[in-house]
């Protein structure tokens, strides 16, 4: 089922809770129900139907002394064409500094450019 398949038959917390993590890109369980403004047992129970829906992922972690889970968006919910010209990667990845007048970036733009 596709991810906007799934995300059609959230609950209202459920969406509420998804849209969280995804702005923040990750946050605790312990405040993730505290900014939804709801209990801390409906946000584990939010927090599990996202992780079976596999919308989001949660790793065990200690935060402020305390045993908790962090939840992150899961790597199907990320956007990657946006790195995309074409067929080339953007040369932004994995380099501190980029020249934009080297040769990659201009033939990067180029695909951009034309592939539409």
């Amino acid at each position: 089922m596709s991810v906007s398949a799934l995300e059609a038959e959230l609950t209202e917390d459920e969406r509420a809770g998804l849209e969280l993590v995804r702005e923040t890109g990750g946050i605790h369980q312990s405040d993730f129900w505290k900014e939804l403004d709801v209990s801390s047992r409906k946000g584990s129970r939010i927090v599990e139907s996202l992780v079976e829906k596999e919308l989001v992922d949660r790793e065990e972690t200690v935060y402020a002394g305390h045993n908790t889970y962090h939840i992150t968006p899961t790597a199907r919910d990320l956007e990657f064409t946006l790195l995309m010209a074409g067929d080339m990667l953007s040369p932004f990845i994995g380099e501190e500094e980029v020249d934009p007048n080297s040769d990659a970036f201009s033939q990067w733009i180029m695909n951009l450019a034309y592939e539409e």
